[in-house]
């Protein structure tokens, strides 16, 4: 893969790469309004993975910043916000949508998820996964929490065409993205519209 050509996500759908540590991507909102779920696993060690939980006790704050280090279970770094264009709105809450999470929105039948996303991503590569990691850095995804400090909402995501941040490796590791499939609840606008292609690029 050419450090120049950008990789489409298709919507609703995952991809994977493998970075070393120092190596820098970017992840552009190609049409704007795409939440893209994003993982991290360390390219030696599957069972170390990025853990939001330990992020947010890390990094002391629910959206990171610029210059914020994501870290793993074992509480450490793994991948570094270095570049952000958007609004800087990134949900670190919310776990990955799976096919139960479509069934308790009323869906019947499989849909698209990105749990499954993950999946998909890593097998391109020819990683299999021995579990699945619920916890996903939400890049772009627009939850906020509401006057009464104890709520969250889902709303639209407030990123515009070809915003984009930059991530760094602090290790070798597998970074995955899902071009979120979900379709029914507004997050990528009002009345859920559907996912959008976004694209990433190795630089």
């Amino acid at each position: 893969m050419s450090q120049l050509e950008p990789v489409r996500i298709p919507a609703g759908h995952g991809k994977a790469v493998r970075l070393g540590a120092g190596a820098k991507v970017k992840l552009i909102n190609t049409y704007g309004t795409q939440v893209v779920d994003c993982w991290a696993l360390n390219a030696y060690d599957l069972n170390e993975f990025m853990s939001m939980e330990s992020t947010r006790a890390t990094n002391v704050r629910l959206n990171p910043v610029l210059g914020d280090t994501f870290v793993t279970n074992q509480r450490r770094g793994i991948i570094t916000l270095i570049e952000d264009t958007t609004p800087g709105v990134h949900d670190t809450f919310i776990a990955a949508c799976d096919r139960y999470r479509y069934g308790l929105l009323g869906f019947e039948g499989y849909h698209r998820n990105c749990q499954d996303n993950l999946i998909e991503g890593l097998h391109e590569l020819g990683v299999t996964l021995p579990f699945r990691i619920a916890g996903s850095w939400n890049i772009f995804m627009n939850i906020p929490v509401l006057d009464d400090r104890n709520s969250v909402d889902f709303r639209p995501t407030q990123c515009k065409p070809g915003q984009f941040v930059v991530l760094q490796a602090e290790m070798d590791c597998y970074l995955a993205f899902s071009s979120c499939p979900q379709d029914i609840l507004p997050i990528h606008g009002e009345g859920g519209a559907p996912p959008k292609d976004c694209h990433f690029q190795v630089i």
